[in-house]
């Protein structure tokens, strides 16, 4: 089965809708807009039930095949933007200033409403379909929060799957792999306080800015001389921010960061090495560092069984040869890791068709490619199908 015929009909349909979205982004918590058209959406498909306020802004459609199977299946979209001022110059840019789906939600969240348009159409299939439109994935963990509020006490399903488009693949290709695909994330704000003083006159202060150049080259031997070397581990600082002018030295620095990991072991190596160097150095120099290390996902991984027959459905769209294993996983972050610790799934990802060269995700200039927009559909509409066949 290659994409199918139905989808690719409203594949302008579905273009539309992916650039409305994008023309007007929404950060986490705050899709109230993107969550009131994709509910609108579903109705007027003909999805069996609706239910809004999950997470706050999430969405939750449930789609019942012929039959009277009472399995089901999760299929999970994400619908947030991101802080970031676009720089696309496309005629469908965001026109909110400061927000742009650098990302690729929009393009997630349009691939799951195709596919609930042809699954409600067609219900060719026996059990039931959980979509589920989820809130605030970057960042704010609005896949806990759904976790958390009983998705799956009020949904139940047995297995939950994931998709994300993947820019620098080859277009129209799906990569998958058994275990890790994602990292486990942890920010990490450091705020270093020493005593100001004038710049010309540094003997009268402590100077936090010099602590803080310290502490940035010293974070960098966590990973290069405490974590085993055939073990994966990240601790990034990208924010500093101290003083206001040219010949002050301020009382304060702050910094903000990130890590990442696969095994928990690892994990608590870089919490602790991060606290004992920030603390440790700052005190050398007579100042005194306060650390926040604050897990927020942990790693997603696909569960065997369900990753090969998600590579079976996205074969029977796209054939053998465009569907391949991931060689390693990737150090990106994604909260769709808490649904996957409650139900067995997996997480794929679209190849976007991309040059390494291009913008990718989460930069000003990066815009989803909707011409993967039928495969996505099509994939999900065929997992779906294999899933849940209809008997006789």
């Amino acid at each position: 089965m290659p994409i199918i015929n139905r989808i690719a009909d409203f594949h302008e349909d579905m273009t539309a809708w992916r650039r409305d979205f994008h023309m007007h982004p929404e950060i986490g918590l705050q899709e109230h807009r993107t969550s009131a058209i994709v509910a609108q959406k579903l109705r007027e498909f003909g999805v069996d039930e609706v239910i809004t306020g999950i997470a706050q802004t999430g969405v939750v459609g449930l789609i019942h095949g012929r039959g009277d199977s009472t399995q089901a299946i999760g299929l999970r979209a994400d619908m947030d933007a991101l802080p970031i001022e676009e720089l696309t110059g496309a005629p469908w840019a965001s026109t909110t200033p400061g927000t742009m789906h650098a990302c690729g939600h929009d393009g997630h969240t349009t691939m799951l409403l195709g596919a609930a348009r042809y699954l409600a159409e067609t219900r060719n299939f026996d059990g039931t379909v959980v979509l589920i439109f989820q809130p605030a994935e970057e960042n704010l963990a609005g896949g806990e929060l759904m976790v958390k509020e009983g998705l799956f006490e009020r949904f139940p399903v047995q297995q939950v799957y994931g998709i994300h488009n993947w820019p620098g693949a080859p277009e129209n290709t799906f990569l998958w792999r058994v275990g890790p695909v994602m990292a486990a994330v942890a920010n990490i704000d450091i705020t270093i306080r020493g005593k100001g003083a004038h710049g010309a006159m540094p003997h009268q202060g402590i100077d936090p800015v010099v602590i803080a150049a310290q502490v940035v080259s010293a974070l960098q031997s966590i990973v290069a001389r405490n974590v085993e070397p055939v073990e994966a581990g990240v601790v990034t600082i990208g924010h500093i921010h101290g003083g206001n002018t040219w010949n002050v030295i301020p009382e304060t620095v702050t910094m903000q960061g990130t890590a990442r990991w696969f095994k928990p072991e690892v994990g608590d190596i870089l919490e602790q090495g991060v606290i004992r160097l920030a603390t440790g150095i700052a005190e050398a120099f007579g100042a005194t560092a306060e650390v926040i290390f604050r897990r927020s996902y942990p790693a997603t991984v696909n569960e065997a069984e369900s990753t090969h027959r998600a590579a079976r459905a996205a074969r029977a769209v796209v054939g053998e040869a465009r569907v391949m294993e991931m060689e390693k996983p990737t150090m990106g972050g994604e909260d769709f890791s808490f649904m996957l610790n409650e139900k067995p799934g997996a997480y794929l990802m679209l190849g976007g068709g991309k040059d390494a060269s291009d913008p990718q995700v989460h930069h000003p200039k990066y815009d989803f490619n909707d011409a993967i927009l039928p495969t996505g559909a099509s994939y999900w509409a065929t997992l779906v199908e294999q899933l849940l066949p209809r008997q006789g």
